[in-house]
């Protein structure tokens, strides 16, 4: 049996676990890493459950469903904590608001629950479309937040956003001085982005339009890249005759799957740096909304590990241990 052979039938016995369930439209996990054993579900229709433990808090941790327009691709989308959260209680979140428009709102708790009055935005784009409002956040390697947007909306880019550098669709937005900046752009709809725990590097699962899904990744420290949306597709030519800004460095996927029965709508996911399941360790999981399937992938080879109905998302908790999200209302965790 080759090593490549071998890999593949160790990673066909890992599976997703169920760990938690009865949610409503949960599109997001994520956990403070000053908080062992705890898991935040994000509810698309407003809330923010606790979990400690896989238990239920009785009441929410945040609820901004009245501030909030929900269903289909709009919603409350994602939350990050400071990296200092422990000290600051500060947290972010990313909804649409009543218009569809898209807001950034920094928080702080009281350490069990979200102080409403609190709220501070940090961030305002206006939506011409009810669809592709991106809405990940992530806080990167050099401690600043980060917000993937999509382009818009619609279907083919038709305001050409994302290679316009003047607009805030379609980008990669960085917070940092107290501004927004643009650190990367040509994204169609970057559905989950993610820093590698152990290398910094970035790693985006962006939605592809007709034909192909996509994964980008660019190493810690990176400067302005493109990539490449709406003049490229994956690797392929979307519009002809159209050529990509010239600012920054073109970057192409490092995988791309073709509409069928691999999926249709990719959900980005994590590199593994937990400790439960050591041959994952390293690896890049993610999966696709339509199919469910679930594949790892490390030096361009890619294994299927899972299959997980209605995929909206992926998370970490505390100590890196990875989770997968079922817009049907389930929560399941990596196991071995």
């Amino acid at each position: 049996m080759s090593i490549f052979s071998a890999v593949a039938v160790l990673l066909s016995s890992l599976a997703f676990q169920p760990y938690a369930s009865g949610f409503a439209s949960p599109v997001y996990v994520s956990a403070p890493r000053s908080e062992p054993g705890v898991l935040y579900v994000v509810e698309q229709g407003g809330e923010i459950w606790r979990l400690r433990n896989g238990v239920r808090d009785p009441a929410p941790f945040l609820d901004v469903r009245a501030s909030i327009s929900s269903g289909g691709e709009r919603g409350l989308l994602s939350v990050a904590f400071d990296p200092g959260y422990a000290r600051n209680r500060l947290f972010y979140v990313d909804y649409t608001d009543k218009n569809g428009d898209t807001r950034v709102v920094r928080y702080r708790s009281d350490g069990d629950r979200a102080l409403p009055d609190s709220a501070t935005q940090l961030l305002f784009v206006e939506q011409p479309y009810p669809n592709h409002n991106g809405g990940q956040l992530q806080f990167g390697p050099d401690g600043y937040l980060y917000v993937g947007m999509g382009d818009g909306g619609s279907g083919g880019d038709p305001g050409n956003r994302s290679q316009n550098l003047k607009s805030r669709l379609g980008k990669l937005l960085r917070y940092k001085g107290g501004r927004w900046q643009i650190a990367a752009y040509g994204l169609r709809n970057p559905w989950r982005f993610s820093f590698d725990r152990a290398t910094g590097a970035l790693w985006i699962g962006d939605v592809g339009q007709d034909t192909w899904e996509e994964v980008d990744t660019v190493p810690r420290g990176f400067g302005l890249v493109n990539f490449g949306w709406r003049v490229w597709e994956g690797r392929s030519r979307y519009t002809p005759g159209q050529a990509t800004s010239r600012a920054g460095k073109l970057v192409f996927p490092v995988w791309v799957y073709h509409h069928g029965d691999e999926g249709c709508s990719i959900t980005g996911g994590y590199v593994y740096r937990g400790t439960a399941v050591p041959a994952m360790r390293g690896r890049y999981v993610f999966g696709d909304y339509c199919s469910g399937k679930v594949w790892s992938y490390s030096g361009g080879k890619v294994t299927q590990i899972a299959s997980v109905p209605q995929l909206s998302s992926f998370g970490e908790d505390a100590a890196g241990e990875l989770y997968a999200v079922s817009l049907g209302g389930q929560i399941f965790r990596l196991t071995a």
